[in-house]
């Protein structure tokens, strides 16, 4: 299968999507989040640094239900006209 290649404005979103998820993370670990969302560490290092810019949704789900965020505000920030991610999160 061969992958179409991501566009400018997906690998942007990608970016602010794992700037979102780091934020929502904190202080605590990679390890800790990872472990209790039930992904490995090198997915949710790929999420947030945006080398993983189209994650899975269950990914994504579980991710949103470890950090409490929900699954409308992680769209909003990522929608084509979305603010900064400083400005999707109040944490």
């Amino acid at each position: 299968m061969v992958r179409t290649p991501l566009t400018p404005w997906e690998r942007k979103r990608g970016e602010r999507f794992g700037t979102l998820l780091r934020r929502a993370r904190g202080e605590r670990s990679m390890v800790e989040v990872a472990a209790a969302a039930g992904v490995s560490v090198e997915t949710l290092r790929k999420i947030e640094s945006g080398r993983a810019p189209t994650p899975a949704f269950f990914t994504v789900a579980a991710l949103a239900a470890e950090l409490g965020i929900s699954l409308d505000e992680l769209a909003a920030a990522s929608a084509p006209d979305a603010a900064a991610p400083e400005s999707a999160l109040t944490a």
